[in-house]
């Protein structure tokens, strides 16, 4: 007697939803530094090894070395985000501000260059970069005050400025940002292990780059503020304007030995191996997507639309993909609460207008989008008629930025708590047949 085959599962609500968060925990796994860190060290050194640092994952990364090299006589300090410092024996952990930066930062990363001068070429600095380093080692040129870093920070946050274009003005505003603390750090030798959270994994973007030559120059930094209508304080504007004092370009550090322990690529391969497993076709659509959030989200939509009415570019069961930073443009008219991935969400959902039979999740791996409390949320075909039953317009939330408070009214949002990692965020749509 034949058997019929076994009908193939049912991709309801509960389990799309579940899957959904499990490929965002898979790509956060995935670029766990206490999981990455050791297997890219370098030899031990003969001399003395000082450690440095900055971002939201430098005292989980100080950690991970500290127990890798238990051995080696470790001195140092790092500046992380407060909230995510963890306990550590040999190096000091600086907690600061972020995105906004603060006097602790100001502070920290004095101590990171008072910690890498007077060094010899025997001894070895391990500089720990990671997402968020640019806002917390926020120690200004001379003539720049904390007040004035403050002013361009919060005016590029709510320009949509991309990642690379704030890291050029940062650089040029900073004492040790744009590979001023490799210099300082000389003749030592300098090994910097790095977490990418940028389109591109570029050395000189991430964190700013304070351990490798910067390409850039106060002219491109005066023709971004002025890109976005930025009129800066006038002690930055006169500093931009002097260009007195450029920062170290490409033959004027040593090669940079620069090593990548986590990528945006590699979590997102993460989580295709976790789609696959759940039955479903992943593609990655790229690790490097830019552009206004909200428009992300209907090229997303039309893209899902298609798979699930023409099967291309691939066949349902899929999952839809990527990483990058998109951005959110405030402009000048009031804005609600919100960060790019709940806003590309609310996109992506008011484009879908309830299609059937597609989800998403969409979040930043540092447990926090924006300045809210939520890594990111979920969403599916019910969303915006729940949103309109606890007495909210979707589009109008979109309007207004506010898109934090729709997907807590409809108790969708994604909680981790600071992740202690940071390969920037991870999209998934999920298309059932």
């Amino acid at each position: 007697m034949d058997l019929a085959p076994p009908a193939p599962p049912v991709w309801d609500d509960l389990r799309a939803r579940a899957l959904l968060r499990a490929l965002f925990d898979a790509a956060v796994a995935a670029a766990d530094p206490r999981r990455v860190l050791a297997a890219h060290l370098p030899p031990k050194p003969a001399g003395r090894c000082v450690v440095v640092g900055g971002g939201k994952s430098a005292a989980v990364m100080a950690g991970a070395l500290e127990d890798a090299w238990p051995d080696v006589p470790l001195t140092g300090a790092v500046v992380t985000r407060y909230g995510h410092a963890v306990p550590t024996r040999r190096i000091a952990v600086i907690e600061a501000s972020h995105p906004v930066p603060d006097a602790a930062g100001e502070a920290g990363a004095r101590r990171l260059l008072d910690l890498v001068r007077g060094l010899g070429p025997d001894d070895l600095v391990l500089a720990l970069i990671s997402g968020g380093g640019s806002a917390l080692l926020a120690l200004g040129a001379p003539g720049i005050s904390l007040a004035d870093k403050q002013a361009v920070n919060r005016a590029l946050l709510a320009s949509g400025a991309t990642i690379g274009e704030m890291n050029t003005v940062r650089k040029h505003l900073s004492a040790i940002k744009g590979g001023r603390l490799a210099a300082a750090a000389a003749p030592a030798r300098v090994v910097t292990l790095a977490i990418s959270d940028v389109p591109g994994d570029d050395p000189a973007v991430i964190a700013s780059g304070p351990t490798v030559p910067d390409p850039t120059s106060f002219a491109d930094a005066r023709a971004i503020l002025a890109r976005h209508a930025i009129t800066p304080p006038a002690a930055v504007a006169t500093h931009l304007a002097a260009a007195a004092d450029e920062t170290p370009k490409p033959g004027a550090l040593p090669p940079p030995d620069f090593r990548l322990i986590a990528t945006p690529l590699m979590a997102l391969r993460a989580a295709a191996a976790a789609a696959r497993a759940a039955g479903a076709t992943p593609l990655i659509l790229g690790d490097a997507l830019e552009g206004e959030s909200r428009e992300m989200g209907t090229v997303l939509a039309g893209i899902a639309r298609s798979v699930r009415a023409h099967g291309e570019p691939l066949s349902a069961p899929a999952v839809l993909l990527s990483g990058g930073e998109t951005t959110v443009t405030i402009g000048r008219g009031p804005a609600g609460q919100g960060g790019r991935n709940t806003e590309f969400l609310l996109g992506l959902a008011v484009a879908l207008d309830g299609a059937p039979g597609i989800w998403a999740a969409a979040g930043d791996t540092d447990g926090i989008d924006g300045t809210e409390d939520a890594a990111g949320a979920l969403i599916g075909p019910e969303t915006l008629a729940r949103a309109r039953a606890a007495g909210l317009d979707p589009r109008a939330v979109l309007a207004g930025h506010d898109s934090y408070r729709l997907f807590a009214a409809v108790d969708a949002l994604i909680r981790t708590g600071p992740t202690l990692t940071n390969v920037n965020d991870i999209r998934a749509v999920l298309i059932a047949p």
